[in-house]
């Protein structure tokens, strides 16, 4: 039993260098499974989507079937697997914001950052664009969502200006 353990702790020596951080949450938040969604928030923060390796890693140091890591990991919709990009934008079409004019909001969004088909992700990865059922806040329709910081009552002239306004602060006007 002991050899088994030993063997078990070799296999993870290597992986705890390589993800430090991750090891900082999982010390932080306790390898109880309650923990694992506050684990898993945390670690989408610091890399803004779950990389497969990470959800392996955290299975395996938190001594949980790497399927109940990735059930949990794709069950909630506030967990990605894919990169996000640095500033992910909401576009509500929740039915105020459609009849109000959600539509042409997105489309001039996706044409000033350059995102063309079914791509949601800059290949910057500055840029994330989402459509979203609500974003409770009808009143200011159509509502735009940048991060944590709503805006209200778009149009596709006013949404160019906060992007260009963006765009500015990162040094790089289009």
């Amino acid at each position: 039993m002991a050899e088994a353990k030993k063997v078990r702790e070799d296999a993870l020596a290597v992986p705890r260098r390589r993800f430090e951080k991750v090891n900082e949450i999982i010390a932080r938040h306790g390898k109880s499974a309650s923990a694992l969604i506050p684990i898993l928030q945390e670690v989408q923060e610091e890399y803004r989507y779950l990389p497969e390796e990470i959800l392996t890693y955290v299975a395996m140091v938190m001594d949980l079937p790497p399927s109940t890591v990735y059930g949990v990991a794709t069950f909630y919709v506030q967990f990605s697997l894919e990169p996000k990009g640095k500033y992910v934008i909401k576009i509500c079409d929740g039915t105020a914001c459609h009849v109000r004019g959600s539509d042409p909001v997105k489309e001039a969004i996706r044409k000033r950052v350059g995102l063309k088909n079914e791509k949601h992700t800059t290949d910057d990865l500055r840029f994330t664009v989402e459509t979203v059922s609500c974003l409770g806040a009808c009143g200011l329709a159509p509502v735009v969502m940048i991060n944590d910081q709503i805006y209200g009552q778009m149009t596709p002239d006013a949404i160019n200006v906060i992007l260009d306004k963006i765009l500015e602060e990162e040094g790089d006007v289009k």
